[in-house]
């Protein structure tokens, strides 16, 4: 008895939040569904309306656009109010999982010195609760789609999917960077506000495609090098060329040769920089317990 009281088993220590970064976040899925189930409590504590603002903000953007581009202005495009609101879908979920990501864990540094978490579930929890966040703004968009003689084709379903997996997977991997560095220094945070505004206009959005090719010629396609307007000439491809009257002429002068290929090549790079990313993260959360 005395031996075996005084047995040492020999193992290496590990953090008791578990090392093995995202995989250990969705290998913990029940306390990832508890934390953003706590995030959207916690954004609509206090509302009478709820939920319902989510549906209520998109649609009066879509008709502040509406009237500021397509009655005032006139629209560059056929249909620009949808060609806007497509982008404007995508680019507000990237906005908001880069600038809900980099302040998650700041947000929740009280729950990050009680509980022994992955460190990396919170940027992570920031993204999924963003991404629920895109579904009234793609409801609405679906509806004035198909009230304009829209329908969905797997081509353009595909490459909606593929718009919205490269933001997910670069917004995550941003986020998982900035919000430990924001932890270091708060001036991230604001240098995080400070690209977001960048975002809406360096992308097509408010004005289209075919007016970047006919700037910059054949230095164009550096343009596309941006994911996010990648991104964005995706979801256009899934939603605003089907209610134009000719959707085959609109693809071949207002979105790019090869929409699909680049697009692939974008999630492919924002895979390796998700990778990187946690790499970084690893080094960075080393010290952010002292920083809290």
């Amino acid at each position: 008895m005395a031996e075996t009281a005084n047995r040492v088993v020999e193992a290496p220590l590990v953090p008791p939040s578990g090392n093995s970064g995202l995989l250990e976040v969705f290998r913990r899925r029940y306390l990832l569904k508890l934390l953003v189930r706590r995030e959207l409590s916690a954004r609509y504590q206090g509302s009478f309306l709820g939920i319902f603002w989510s549906y209520i903000q998109p649609a009066v953007r879509l008709g502040m656009y509406y009237v500021v581009f397509a009655v005032i202005m006139g629209g560059r495009t056929e249909n620009h109010a949808i060609h806007i609101f497509a982008g404007l879908v995508i680019v507000h979920y990237f906005t908001e999982t880069f600038g809900a990501g980099t302040r998650s864990i700041m947000a929740n540094k009280g729950l990050i010195k009680k509980m022994a978490v992955p460190r990396e579930m919170f940027p992570v929890a920031s993204m999924l609760v963003s991404a629920y966040h895109v579904v009234p703004g793609m409801l609405l968009l679906t509806g004035f789609c198909v009230a304009l003689g829209w329908s969905p084709d797997l081509v353009g379903v595909g490459a909606a999917l593929l718009g919205f997996a490269i933001v997910a997977v670069l917004g995550t991997a941003l986020a998982l960077v900035f919000s430990a560095a924001n932890v270091y220094f708060r001036d991230f945070g604001n240098i995080v506000q400070t690209l977001t505004q960048i975002v809406t206009f360096s992308v097509p959005m408010i004005y289209p495609y075919s007016m970047v090719a006919d700037r910059f010629g054949a230095a164009a396609p550096y343009y596309l090098l941006n994911p996010v307007a990648e991104a964005v000439l995706l979801f256009q491809r899934g939603f605003w060329t089907g209610t134009t009257n000719d959707p085959a002429a609109t693809e071949k002068t207002d979105l790019p040769d090869h929409l699909f290929l680049i697009g692939f090549a974008h999630l492919g790079a924002a895979l390796v920089v998700l990778v990187l990313a946690q790499m970084l993260f690893w080094k960075l959360e080393k010290k952010i317990p002292e920083r809290l």
